[in-house]
């Protein structure tokens, strides 16, 4: 599926989380959400994006924002991977894809010339009323939490 547009709803979930609850963008409604997509737990680009969004959780709650991000890895892999690196950010599992697919990031990849389905690193930034107001896709985890958060900061000013 194609990733949906600025400007159009975001795809509702209800997925599992980290800690045994459940997570979906209605839990969020009337403040910003922040959804980072990533491939895999505790692999070294998703592990430094999962911290640099946690270094600057207080600051997107100080800006009023949620931040959650998701993978096809398992609720138990998030709880390994949230105590491995003292994560304070949820993590929702998408094992099926279906919410993967609904943001149209479960794409076919190539690496070492041998193709596959996988996650595109991509990041999703949700108005209070469920609209998307900003994408970024094919993500470089160095400086993106930053760039994520002005936008956060723009967005509520």
């Amino acid at each position: 599926m194609a990733v949906p547009g600025i400007g159009a709803l975001a795809p509702d979930f209800n997925l599992p989380r980290d800690g045994g609850g459940r997570v979906s963008l209605s839990d969020f409604h009337g403040r910003p959400l922040v959804i980072f997509f990533y491939p895999k737990d505790d692999t070294t680009g998703c592990t430094a994006e999962s911290l640099a969004f946690t270094a600057l959780a207080p600051e997107f709650e100080a800006a009023g924002a949620a931040v959650i991000g998701m993978s096809p890895d398992s609720a138990a892999c998030h709880d390994k991977f949230i105590r491995k690196h003292r994560l304070s950010v949820a993590l929702a599992s998408d094992e099926d894809k279906t919410t993967l697919q609904a943001y149209g990031v479960w794409k076919e990849k190539s690496m070492y010339g041998r193709n596959f389905m996988g996650v595109e690193r991509t990041t999703f930034l949700i108005r209070q009323d469920g609209t998307i107001a900003t994408i970024w896709q094919k993500v470089k985890v160095q400086g993106h939490a930053e760039t994520v958060l002005e936008a956060v900061r723009n967005l509520a000013a």
